[in-house]
């Protein structure tokens, strides 16, 4: 598949996800309900309320994802989460029979239940469950038991392409499509949390874009309420944002997620980008037709033109407005021999000429 090929789109649930459709926002819960399925669902309704197409979930077990002595992340050691990423991981942790109640209350509030999967029996409970696509994290673009096991369900698969070079970007795509998995799309991805917003470099959607011609997104760890609207001009077919009951609660991921109303403001943002840009095509809309003809000149006798007088360059001007034989035909007017008197200052007629 080359650069020059459309991307082809596809589909989660009854949403059209590509180039020319609407921008599909996935509220990213995480792990931002702190181990509460009550808040978990509460979070999926602030979402709905907020207009995202999608809520998500992390879907993962401590003791298959991480050894007991594998260290926190500063970001998570500054947010109070201990030195230990299992002991963290352990109090954040879903039970499959949660996961089941969460897709019911997606269902009753209108958006999509999505989640990420950590490991191969991670991703079976999801398609268990019936989820609509697949959302691997960063860090597995380079796990392929779990790329493999991905592209082997055929759904979709949205793939975050954080901390990643990029010819291990190329390796893992080349290695899902050669085994003939499902629609792909990749998310620009800054694994630092929070980003810095001059950082983001918003630039590598259209890169992914281009050099893989595949649907795009931005996975956005940033702060900024206004940058998904850049992303969405930027080329993103889907945002992922990062959506808290309170930046203010104890947990890994809260400091660098919006609030209800802030994830609010932050998809009108999207959607308002999306009116400003526009369908692309080059065409004259209605507001424009106006301007058209009163701006455009037609051509008009520069001079006194008596009947039987040949048309030369300079008894020829061009002067608003646009009702006339376009100046793109003057050459053709050159030459041709006046059938009537032609007053000056009016315009030329093919009636008026031989």
């Amino acid at each position: 598949m080359s650069s020059a090929d459309p991307v082809a789109g596809f589909t989660i649930g009854p949403a059209r996800i590509g180039p020319g459709e609407p921008v599909y926002v996935i509220a990213e819960i995480g792990v931002n309900h702190n181990g509460s399925v009550r808040t978990a669902e509460e979070l999926i309704r602030a979402a709905a309320e907020a207009g995202a197409d999608a809520v998500k979930f992390q879907v993962f077990a401590p003791q298959r994802l991480v050894r007991r002595d594998a260290p926190a992340a500063d970001y998570q050691k500054r947010a109070g989460q201990g030195d230990r990423q299992f002991e963290m991981l352990a109090r954040l942790a879903l039970r499959d029979d949660d996961l089941g109640r969460l897709a019911e209350a997606a269902d009753r509030f209108d958006v999509e239940f999505l989640a990420t999967p950590f490991s191969v029996p991670d991703l079976q409970t999801l398609l268990a469950l019936g989820v609509p696509a697949i959302k691997l994290a960063s860090p597995d673009l380079v796990n392929w038991p779990l790329l493999e096991a991905a592209a082997a369900s055929r759904l979709p698969v949205l793939a975050s392409t954080g901390a990643a070079e990029m010819s291990e970007v190329e390796e893992s795509v080349e290695h899902f499509r050669r085994l003939g998995g499902g629609p792909l799309a990749l998310l620009h991805c800054v694994s630092r949390y929070p980003t810095p917003e001059h950082e983001a470099n918003l630039a590598a959607i259209g890169t992914l874009a281009r050099a893989f011609c595949c649907v795009t997104g931005f996975s956005d760890h940033t702060e900024s309420t206004a940058i998904g609207g850049y992303a969405a001009a930027a080329g993103a077919a889907i945002i992922e944002k990062h959506l808290t009951l309170s930046r203010a609660q104890d947990g890994p991921d809260h400091a660098f997620s919006l609030e209800p109303t802030a994830m609010a403001e932050y998809i009108r943002g999207i959607r308002q980008a999306e009116a400003m840009l526009g369908h692309g095509r080059i065409t004259v809309s209605p507001g424009q037709e106006e301007v058209r003809a009163l701006a455009r000149g037609s051509v008009v006798a520069a001079c006194h033109i008596p009947a039987g007088r040949r048309l030369s360059a300079e008894m020829l001007a061009v002067k608003r407005p646009g009702d006339g034989i376009s100046p793109r035909q003057m050459s053709a007017l050159i030459g041709r021999t006046a059938a009537r008197d032609i007053p000056a200052d009016t315009p030329i007629t093919w009636e008026a000429l031989q």
